[in-house]
């Protein structure tokens, strides 16, 4: 799989190992080996979604003005 894929494609990646795991068709080594990239792509996903976060940014008005605020998390309040 390419280095340069973006969110959506990960994920569907991902679902097709899952669907792959849960049917139970593969040996123990093989479900090892898509476990563990399972787990690559969670990782990715993760990271592009906080990244993602970091960057989201909330309108608000204010007097009549939109104001750009910097998004935070529950735990930076």
């Amino acid at each position: 799989m390419a280095e340069k894929t973006n969110f959506e494609d990960k994920m569907k990646e991902l679902e097709k190992i899952a669907q792959e795991l849960e049917n139970g068709e593969l040996n123990l080594d093989e479900s090892m080996k898509k476990f563990e990239e399972g787990m690559k792509l969670s990782k990715e996903c993760t990271k592009i979604l906080d990244e993602a976060e970091k960057k989201i940014t909330i309108l608000i008005s204010d007097g009549g003005e939109l104001k750009e605020e910097e998004y935070k998390t529950v735990d930076e309040t």
